[in-house]
């Protein structure tokens, strides 16, 4: 990419814009790194907590007929397994938050079944694939967007977006299969060989509560639920499922999951503060350690936009995406899309606010939200356990991400 970056500059006369951003980029990169370190330290302590009070062999057992087929290589027990669930969890509630901590705990899982250090298994390219394509069942954002943008029916884009997820994570899953059997290397008889790495840890002290204690918690949970039966009590029937209600409970899903993690490891008797602590320790290291991979992902990205190399592949692509019925103007989405998060934020809200009601608005809303930010993540949870090649991860992920592209404009053309 910063090659082409270069060579594009050269022609185009904005060298000056690549050498800028290439600074900014990784200052940005940083940043960003940066900014993960207290999210990263406060998710990975709670589920530190979780996962002492047995939460994740609870949560492995619930959902082991569905995984096993999925994740052959992961034994049904193993922590890697329940981390996976709750990831996927987080992420089709828009939960991104506290979904990009407990993926990274799933890849450090994962990394301690790998038979080869860094090299990734297939188990993680199926995780991440499946990560990309982005099953989200609530774009609580988008529909948050097109509500301040005035929208008339601004949740209008959830069948869409739910259908078109829908398409990509079953690609996903399906290239994923099928690229893996091209190397055998890590199969299942090698990792079983690993079933040391595997074994359960050493337990922790659990020091139950006593009857006060448990007693106060419940107490606590009482008060909740009256406090959540005050707050409808104050609305109309007709305006619980309005969009800006709507993203009401988006706000109330953080902390009643952060509540409610804590208070079940605190009656399985985990000691919290210190269990959390130690867990947010690793959070820390975690998020030092993928500075230097998002440093280098965020330059490539910022010389390719600014080189003006998005613009050539959407004046190329413009002739094909005509034949499809895509609007030339959501090709700057659909390739911005994998690349940077923000970026297609950005490019979904501008053209959101300017006309909130078009078929263009519908599109766009609909891709932010079934589709991810493949590139970004690939470096975030690969680099989190320095795994270098990556094997058919990219493939598959973007494979996924073309499929939601195309699923959404022909959903949409058909529900429009």
């Amino acid at each position: 990419m910063v090659l082409i970056a270069t060579v594009v500059a050269s022609y185009t006369g904005t060298m000056d814009a690549v050498t800028k951003a290439s600074f900014d980029s990784a200052k940005a990169g940083v940043v960003l790194a940066i900014g993960l370190i207290g999210p990263m330290a406060l998710w990975l302590g709670v589920m530190k907590v979780a996962e002492a009070g047995g939460m994740m062999r609870i949560v492995a057992r619930g959902v082991r007929p569905v995984m096993v087929r999925l994740f052959p290589e992961i034994p049904p027990e193993h922590p890697a397994m329940s981390a996976i669930v709750m990831n996927m969890a987080a992420n089709a509630l828009g939960l991104g938050n506290a979904a990009t901590p407990m993926g990274i705990k799933a890849m450090q899982e994962l990394e301690k079944l790998a038979p080869k250090k860094g090299t990734a298994t297939n188990s993680m390219c199926l995780f991440l694939a499946i990560n990309t394509s982005s099953v989200t069942i609530l774009p609580l954002g988008v529909i948050t967007v097109r509500a301040a943008a005035g929208a008339t029916s601004p949740a209008a884009i959830l069948i869409p977006a739910f259908a078109a997820t829908c398409c990509s994570t079953v690609v996903a899953i399906t290239m994923s299969k099928i690229l893996s059997r091209r190397n055998e290397q890590l199969s299942v008889g090698q990792l079983d060989q690993t079933a040391e790495v595997a074994a359960p840890t050493e337990p922790v002290e659990l020091c139950p509560p006593g009857i006060w204690g448990r007693g106060f918690v419940w107490l606590c949970v009482l008060a909740f639920v009256g406090g959540i039966g005050f707050q409808v009590s104050q609305q109309s029937p007709a305006s619980l499922f309005v969009p800006a209600n709507l993203n009401i409970i988006s706000n109330w899903l953080v902390p009643v999951l952060l509540s409610f993690l804590l208070i079940f490891g605190y009656l399985r008797g985990v000691k919290v503060y210190e269990t959390l602590t130690e867990g947010a320790k690793e959070g820390f290291a975690t998020a030092i350690r993928i500075i230097p991979f998002m440093v280098a992902i965020f330059v490539a990205i910022g010389m390719f936009r600014a080189s003006g190399a998005m613009d050539l592949l959407i004046h190329v692509f413009s002739p094909l995406t005509s034949l499809i019925h895509m609007p030339a103007e959501a090709l700057s989405m659909a390739f911005m899309r994998p690349l940077s998060g923000s970026g297609a934020f950005g490019v979904m809200s501008e053209i959101v606010s300017q006309d909130p009601d078009s078929f263009l608005s519908f599109l766009v809303s609909t891709m932010q939200g079934s589709t991810e930010t493949t590139f970004y993540v690939l470096a975030v949870y690969f680099g989190s356990v320095g795994i270098r090649r990556t094997r058919h991860a990219l493939p598959a992920a973007l494979c996924a991400d073309a499929t939601g592209i195309l699923a959404a404009v022909l959903i949409c053309n058909l529900w429009w």
